[in-house]
């Protein structure tokens, strides 16, 4: 899930890109981990910055207009070029497991269930 032009340049200046991992809603549903990438993909030489968000979950269908609301809980690695795609996937796996060992932490874990992901019926967030 990739987050708009206009939420990336809201997010701040100062942000180290790199990888993250941490919570994430869509709508309001379930609250799953996830892996988030802040940066500019240098495999793709991508010109604007982008934040991508990879939910370690499977959903039965699109939620493309859905509020997607997360929670950045800690940094995994910096932002880096790969050799390969092969290599560009293998680290994404990585950084995966990464993320699940860290979510299962009691401190984080306790994070999954903050009012903050649990917004009222018809609430504008955003002006979303």
């Amino acid at each position: 899930a990739n987050f708009s032009e206009q939420v990336v340049e809201s997010f701040p200046s100062d942000i180290s890109t790199g990888i993250y991992y941490g919570w994430a809603c869509v709508g309001n549903g379930d609250v799953h981990k996830m892996v988030l990438s802040i940066g500019w993909n240098p495999f793709y030489k991508n010109t604007k910055k982008s934040v991508e968000t990879h939910i370690i979950h499977t959903f039965k269908e699109d939620f493309y207009g859905e509020i997607l609301s997360i929670v950045i809980i800690g940094y995994i690695r910096p932002e880096k070029n790969f050799d390969s795609l092969e290599v560009l996937i293998s680290a994404i796996q990585e950084d995966i497991e990464e993320a699940k060992r860290q979510l299962d932490l009691p401190e984080h874990l306790k994070l999954k269930d903050d009012n903050f992901f649990h917004l009222p019926e018809g609430k504008i967030v955003n002006n979303h």
